[in-house]
């Protein structure tokens, strides 16, 4: 079974973005991050077991830029933790899902990350997540 881990939104601006969902979940972002693979700044909340990741884009070119010049500001995708990135990847493909990253990456928050292709999801865009461990 696979856990929401988060719930990536696509903002224009994080200095306006982050003071109105402090607002909205009455609680500080914890975490700021570049994620410079990505062309993104990242900015986390966490409620609950479930965080939230707000997504700036900081090139013309990045999949936020695009993603937001095509649809305008919000949800982007939901992220699923999983236990091992490698072995769910191969268990998708298999299942006939279309993997984005044949290889997991470096992502926000030390984790892996692999996206699967959103018209595979009903049009949503699938991010699986697993923690970096320490070695």
């Amino acid at each position: 079974m696979l856990k929401v881990e988060h719930i990536g939104i696509a903002v224009q601006d994080l200095t306006t973005a982050i003071p109105l969902y402090e607002k909205l979940l009455n609680t500080g972002c914890y975490k700021t991050e570049e994620v410079t693979s990505e062309n993104v700044n990242t900015a986390f909340y966490k409620q609950g077991d479930t965080k939230i990741e707000l997504l700036e884009s900081v090139a013309a070119e990045s999949a936020i830029a695009k993603f937001i010049a095509k649809r305008g500001e919000g949800l982007h995708h939901i992220a699923f933790e999983v236990e091992d990135i490698v072995a769910e990847m191969e268990r998708l493909q298999g299942a006939g899902f279309t993997l984005i990253n044949e290889l997991p990456k470096k992502g926000a928050d030390n984790k892996l990350v692999c996206f699967l292709h959103p018209k595979d999801a009903c049009g949503v865009l699938i991010e699986l997540c697993q923690e970096i461990k320490e070695e």
